[in-house]
């Protein structure tokens, strides 16, 4: 079982890095899944108990120059270690105007990622920062439980506001609730709605438009039978949201929300072909 990786561009550091300290506002601790093309950043919780789950998505090629990898067999080709993302960042953060980054798996000790941190010198010699991140290798047979959540036939799904117009006003709300509804129709339109024995205040949204979607079997969602102008609606709690909200730096191309049976929201962040949050 092998991993090294390299990034001289400086460009694509900052993107990498960027979603790193995504993921690590996100979570404590995550799954980093390695195989020979993509890298995911996974969180799984039980959402039927009001957890959050989260799945990142990053094809390799967009963010390292090299790349190699060998699984724990030749027809598992795959890597899974749970580490604390903010680690990751913190070592990232030294290398903001770095000539190249290092990433390797090692196992002096204890498994670490290794990341090593090639600064620019006005000597000959290079200056190397050298950060040994703590990793625990998650055995195959609980592969399992880290595959891609299966996506349901949602109810509706739309494209979000402004980021930062979004996280402003919940920013605003999350004073006066615990939880906060959101609405949405196929129609384009979604609220952001708390009640309270006190109060009840609606901030709306219009013309956002609606992306296709079709269901698993590639067959069109149901979701094309339903009324144009009925709101679907997801009860979430307001400081995961707001968490989320605060933390991205991704700065996607396309933000979308997707509710299914008041039970579920998806809130997806996409970014050309380069990653998927």
């Amino acid at each position: 079982m092998r991993f090294r990786a390299k990034i001289v561009d400086l460009a694509c550091l900052n993107n990498f890095s960027r979603v790193v300290n995504t993921i690590a506002r996100l979570a404590k601790t995550c799954t980093l899944r390695l195989t020979a093309g993509k890298l995911y950043f996974i969180l799984c919780d039980k959402v039927a108990n009001g957890g959050v789950s989260m799945w990142c998505e990053l094809c390799q090629g967009n963010f390292f120059d090299e790349f190699q990898m060998e699984g724990v067999a030749a027809d598992h080709n795959e890597i899974y270690l749970e580490l604390t993302p903010e680690n990751l960042s913190r070592a990232l953060k030294t290398a903001q105007s770095a000539k190249a980054v290092k990433i390797k798996l090692t196992n002096k000790h204890c498994p670490c990622l290794k990341v090593s941190v090639e600064l620019p010198s006005l000597s000959s010699s290079s200056r190397i920062v050298t950060h040994d991140i703590p990793v625990r290798v998650i055995p195959r047979r609980l592969w399992n439980d880290f595959r891609e959540p299966r996506v349901p036939d949602f109810d509706v799904s739309i494209y979000l506001p402004a980021l930062k117009t979004m996280k402003s006003v919940v920013e605003r709300m999350k004073n006066l609730s615990h939880s906060i509804v959101i609405e949405a129709n196929l129609n384009g339109e979604m609220n952001l709605k708390i009640e309270t024995d006190l109060v009840s205040v609606t901030t709306h949204f219009k013309n956002l438009g609606n992306p296709p979607w079709a269901s698993e079997d590639g067959c069109q969602s149901s979701a094309q039978d339903r009324d144009l102008e009925s709101m679907a609606e997801a009860r979430i709690d307001i400081k995961k949201l707001q968490q989320l909200l605060a933390g991205q730096q991704v700065n996607p191309t396309k933000a979308l929300c997707s509710k299914y049976n008041s039970s579920v929201c998806k809130l997806q962040l996409r970014r050309g072909g380069l990653l998927s949050l």
